[in-house]
């Protein structure tokens, strides 16, 4: 197989290649890049792996940058862009689980590529276009099916995260998972248990927000790789198996989507997505977002407080559990509402200790909630000079 029309991504890191091939060393475009290309998905990642040592790229490359040189990675600055260029390398004694204890740099492609996770994952492009492929890589993407290099149980020795990466490839791709890499899934699942929260909840967003969620999830479960992710083995999982459809487009509304089913208070969710280590600007959205929904009684005050970006994160999820009514209801309230934020008052807290010849003080922010309030609840226009005479009128209640 040749690929003709390679994406600008690749075509721009085409004398990088030849440039390494013209010292006569190998080199190729491998892995995701490779396999994205021939599916004709956009490119994340431009992956390149070569027989010259660190050191030899070194020496071709007038610009580079020792990334991870101790694992054959070097960094080329070529015409502004960057490209992390691998030497061949082969792995052995994963004590952890995650990362080899030795590497070794060879000079051989098909050791390279025999080290890797998935076939799919395991192609090699030349600076032809030429497709290398010696795992079936291509078949199983004709097939639409992710099946492990070699023995899979081997593979998720190597690297437990692997497992994962699977269940996210199935929801990403929307393909399906090889018996005999399914069942090294399910026989090594505990092994989740030593890769670190961060790769966990890298891996498991990008499944939620894959086209096939519902499957990515379904295998979660079935596979019991879920009960290794930060909180999900204390979760009714089938309640997110019941709303497992619909496009997820943000983190926010994927936590916010747990906590709302899990009808978690807001202790509560912090608690699930501190265990996650979710930054804290996502934790207090999703806690708005999700009080939001479990509030029966809201009103437009409730909608006003919680603001433009958890209101959307609310409506996104009452689309996700089918209400999609209700979802929209909640957008036309909050589009009617007369005033979206502070920032739009018509008066500050100076003009109103003005107004009232007050000093400065806490009460001045009781002052200004009392008049959004009114706002909101029409029963005052947005407008400098109302808002005097609304204060002089009210003088004597807020004394």
């Amino acid at each position: 197989m040749i690929i003709k029309q390679l994406p600008i991504q690749l075509a721009n890191a085409l004398p990088v290649l030849r440039q390494i091939n013209q010292a006569g060393f190998e080199a190729y475009f491998v892995g995701g890049c490779v396999r994205d290309t021939i599916l004709g998905r956009h490119l994340h990642d431009v992956d390149l792996a070569t027989s010259a040592y660190p050191q030899e790229i070194k020496q071709i490359f007038s610009q580079t940058i020792d990334t991870g040189i101790e694992h054959g990675t070097v960094t080329v600055i070529y015409q502004h862009h960057t490209y992390e260029i691998t030497t061949f390398r082969t792995e052995s004694g994963y004590q952890d689980f995650r990362r080899p204890d030795s590497v070794e740099f060879v000079r051989s492609l098909e050791e390279d590529l025999q080290r890797r996770d998935f076939t799919i994952n395991a192609l090699a492009m030349n600076s032809a276009g030429e497709i290398i492929d010696l795992f079936t890589g291509l078949a199983d993407l004709q097939h639409q099916r992710i099946k492990a290099v070699g023995v899979a149980s081997e593979r998720f020795h190597e690297d437990a995260l692997r497992m994962l990466r699977a269940v996210r490839f199935q929801s990403q791709l929307d393909f399906s998972i090889e018996e005999q890499t399914l069942l090294g899934i399910k026989a090594n699942a505990k092994l989740l248990q030593y890769i670190a929260v961060e790769r966990i909840r890298e891996e498991f967003i990008k499944l939620m927000e894959g086209i096939n969620r519902q499957a990515g999830l379904q295998t979660l479960f079935n596979t019991k790789l879920y009960q290794f992710c930060p909180g999900l083995a204390n979760c009714d999982f089938q309640q997110l198996l019941d709303y497992s459809t619909g496009k997820i487009d943000d983190e926010a509304a994927i936590w916010s989507l747990i906590g709302y089913l899990e009808s978690f208070d807001k202790k509560q969710l912090h608690q699930f997505l501190h265990h996650w280590k979710i930054a804290n600007s996502t934790i207090k959205l999703a806690q708005t977002a999700v009080q939001l929904l479990l509030n029966v009684n809201r009103n437009s005050w409730d909608l006003y407080l919680a603001g433009e970006k958890a209101v959307n994160v609310a409506a996104k999820v009452l689309n996700l559990v089918e209400q999609s009514h209700l979802s929209q209801l909640m957008l036309s309230a909050y589009a009617a509402l007369p005033l979206k934020s502070v920032h739009e008052l018509a008066i500050n807290g100076q003009q109103v200790m003005a107004v009232l010849k007050l000093s400065p003080g806490p009460k001045i922010g009781y002052y200004l909630q009392y008049i959004q309030k009114a706002i909101i609840a029409g029963n005052l226009q947005n407008n400098y000079q109302e808002i005097v005479n609304f204060l002089k009128t009210n003088e004597l209640e807020f004394k």
